[in-house]
């Protein structure tokens, strides 16, 4: 009903869109927008924290009926996670039920990466769209993606395109300087917590043991990031570290997928560290504080950001550098994923290149990244 003499701003979707930071397939309930006109504020006036929990509640926001429960994708000790479908866009997500009454401990995780994904929107960083709270769980409603990169690698059968390995690994330093920047530690890299799309972009995900705080810093435990992606300063008890410790995860992943095969497949702790010991040479006090080709002292090893200004990334063009950090490198018409081939030529110049590239991920950054082979 339109009053006479009373001043009205007519609100539309796209308005409250941006008012409310929604995205933009969204969509809005029949008859909101209208009841909107009248009870809420001028949209020059800032929107109390109050009112905006209220409005997104409304048009469906943390509420349970809002989501469709698909497929189940997996189960863990206190987390089951569902392919489910939203009813406000349409569009497919991914449901990851936390059960509160199953252990004390639990919410934890979860809490701690609610509070971090909250803060993180990057293109190469999962999107939480999300919350909802109920007496029983927790469920977080993320973006979703069609496979992990194991997954990916399993259907390739472990033997993916030179080229896609070089898109997968700067995606992944791509979302990791930006955590690093803000200096958030994800502490648990590895190939089934980076999905990927039918597009080929790359996004981290799983930061339940993520952390946020000035690093470096000596209060955490060491028994965190999965066995085979462990730095070895934190395999022999360090609890002193900093956005180093993803760094080495990174350069195992890098080796797992040039290679085919992961790097160190350890079964306990005293066969990780053995298995790099024989690879690398026992530590001792001199090649702990010099420049070896692969570094145990973890300051030395090279940050995700100047790894990404290394020459092997070149082909990839300049403008992988410029792009905001919403936007897809695919964006580019220079970056394509290509065909696996399903199977790799061992003399192949850029196969030996990307393993040695995964050594220089772990050594002293001076030693940079090999240019790439043309």
């Amino acid at each position: 009903m339109i009053c006479p003499g009373v001043s009205y701003t007519f609100i539309s979707e796209l308005d409250l869109n941006k008012r409310l930071s929604l995205p933009a397939d969204i969509r809005i309930p029949d008859g909101y927008l209208e009841k909107l006109q009248l009870s809420s504020p001028p949209f020059d006036q800032p929107l109390s924290r109050r009112s905006r929990r209220a409005s997104l509640s409304e048009i469906g926001f943390g509420k349970l009926e809002t989501y469709v429960k698909l497929d189940k994708l997996g189960e863990g000790t206190y987390a089951t996670v569902f392919k489910g479908r939203s009813k406000l866009t349409d569009n497919l997500v991914a449901l990851k039920e936390i059960r509160l009454e199953h252990e004390e401990g639990a919410p934890c995780t979860a809490i701690r990466e609610v509070s971090l994904l909250k803060d993180l929107k990057h293109a190469n960083i999962v999107t939480l769209h999300d919350i909802v709270h109920t007496d029983k769980s927790l469920t977080l409603v993320f973006e979703y993606l069609d496979k992990d990169l194991k997954q990916y690698m399993d259907d390739c059968g472990n033997i993916l395109s030179m080229q896609n390995v070089k898109i997968f690994l700067f995606q992944i330093l791509r979302g990791l300087a930006y955590c690093h920047r803000r200096k958030v530690l994800h502490r648990d890299l590895k190939p089934q917590n980076l999905l990927i799309n039918d597009r080929g972009e790359l996004k981290l995900a799983d930061f339940g043991l993520a952390r946020a705080k000035s690093v470096p810093t000596k209060t955490y435990s060491n028994e965190v990031v999965t066995l085979w992606y462990r730095p070895p300063d934190v395999l022999l008890g360090s609890s002193e570290y900093s956005t180093q410790i993803d760094m080495w995860g990174v350069g195992c992943i890098f080796y797992e997928m040039a290679a085919g095969r992961p790097l160190f497949p350890g079964s306990t702790v005293e066969d990780e560290l053995h298995l790099i010991f024989r690879l690398l040479g026992t530590p001792t006090e001199d090649n702990c504080d010099t420049e070896t080709l692969w570094s145990y002292e973890s300051k030395k090893r090279i940050s995700a950001d100047e790894a990404m200004r290394q020459p092997y990334f070149r082909s990839l063009g300049p403008r992988v550098h410029t792009l905001p950090e919403s936007i897809s490198i695919f964006t580019l018409k220079e970056v394509q994923l290509q065909r696996d081939p399903g199977y790799r030529n061992s003399s192949h110049p850029e196969s030996g290149e990307a393993r040695i590239c995964s050594f220089h991920l772990f050594s002293n950054h001076k030693a940079g990244l090999p240019g790439q082979r043309d």
